[in-house]
């Protein structure tokens, strides 16, 4: 018998559980992703797969993809508002982002990034930007980036219910301190790494992501730390993987890092679409007979 009573708002009409059966299909899929079924997951051994996503078409159309995990990524500086990098995004825009794909999204557990500024000050700081998460942007979960020195944070967010997701190697609001884009985790670094995802761990982090590591360390982390780990770049060891969705579905064009498979080329059928609009506008092609009301 389950130890979750009903939920008070917007359950399954039928169970007056917001999770329910299972849905149908070749995979059982609970009806609303949880911290707590990640952590099942890994307990069972298996792997799940997180993407990012900024608006609420994308996010629709990956949730009923069957993507357990949507995170709303800083990586919208680069990926939406056409920044070169990740640190001048705001926590406004954060939260149009994460307000819009969680209207897009009925069952993934929606994580939001706290972008660079805004928990850099310590715990309080961290604490007001969390709520705000969860509260005006509707997230169930924030991320944030760095080990030992942010724990505290991680602590007073957990403590206050706002559940986290720890970031560790390559961390991108740090590029200038790393000197770049360059993989984390080797030589004498690796015990230090370890030693941070280990204190997001232990202050209440209910996963960690790592970044751009060699991947026999991504392995370790996964074998050492109870909860989940979150791989990018990080070898296939890890308990999950996560990309940038537009670098997936080749929508970003350009080179993309090492780590990211190109599962489709958007880029291309846009593109395509795009031109075949424009050429049948100024042809007269369109709008024909069938696309015009009668009188």
């Amino acid at each position: 018998m389950s130890d979750e009573v009903p939920a008070p708002y917007g359950g399954d009409p039928a169970t007056g559980s917001d999770e329910g059966a299972p849905a149908p299909g070749p995979t059982r899929r609970p009806r609303v992703v949880r911290t707590r079924t990640l952590q099942g997951w890994k307990d069972e051994g298996r792997r799940w797969a997180m993407l990012t996503a900024y608006d609420a078409l994308t996010a629709a159309v990956l949730d009923d993809a069957g993507v357990p995990v949507l995170l709303v990524g800083d990586s919208a500086g680069t990926t939406v508002l056409g920044q070169t990098s990740t640190l001048a995004v705001t926590v406004e825009e954060m939260l149009v982002l994460t307000r819009a794909v969680v209207r897009g999204t009925s069952r993934a557990l929606v994580v939001a990034d706290l972008p660079f500024g805004s928990y850099q000050e310590g715990p309080a700081q961290a604490l007001g930007t969390g709520v705000r998460m969860l509260k005006e942007g509707g997230a169930a979960a924030v991320k944030l980036e760095g080990g030992a020195a942010v724990a505290p944070s991680v602590r007073a967010l957990v403590d206050a219910g706002v559940p986290v997701m720890g970031h560790v190697g390559f961390t991108p609001q740090s590029e200038h301190a790393l000197g770049g884009y360059r993989v984390q985790g080797r030589g004498e670094d690796v015990e230090r790494l370890v030693r941070d995802a280990r204190a997001l761990q232990d202050a209440g982090a209910f996963a960690v992501v790592v970044e751009m590591v060699p991947a026999d360390v991504g392995a370790r982390l996964a074998h050492e730390l109870v909860v989940p780990v979150v791989g990018i770049g990080a070898g296939p060891g890890t308990d999950a993987q996560v990309l940038v969705w537009t670098d997936m579905a080749g929508l970003g064009g350009g080179r993309t890092p090492r780590f990211v498979k190109q599962y489709a080329d958007l880029r291309g059928a846009l593109s395509a679409a795009a031109q075949a609009y424009v050429h049948d506008v100024e042809s007269g092609a369109f709008p024909a007979a069938e696309h015009s009301f009668e009188g």
